[in-house]
C-alpha cells in the first residue's frame, strides 16, 4: 500500500484505519466533510497550510511498518 498526493482524501480514509488519525493529527479535522472527499490529499494539504510531501512520506513509513 504506498499513498500519493494525487490520491482523493476519501480513497485514503478508506485504504486503512490508521490513515485517517493520521489526517487529522495532521490538522485536517474535516474528513467526514462531503467535498474532502473529493479532493486530493495534495489539494487538502494546500488549503491546510501542511508540507504534502512531508505528510506522504511519513504517512508511507508507517503503513510500510504495518
Amino acid at each position: 500500500m504506498q499513498i500519493s498526493k494525487d490520491m482523493l482524501i476519501g480513497e485514503l480514509v478508506q485504504m486503512h484505519e490508521t490513515i485517517a488519525p493520521m489526517l487529522m493529527r495532521a490538522g485536517m479535522h474535516c474528513l467526514g466533510c462531503p467535498s474532502a472527499q473529493s479532493e486530493s490529499l495534495e489539494e487538502a494539504c494546500m488549503v491546510h497550510g501542511i508540507d504534502c510531501d512531508t505528510l506522504v512520506a511519513n504517512m508511507n513509513q508507517v503503513l510500510a511498518a504495518l
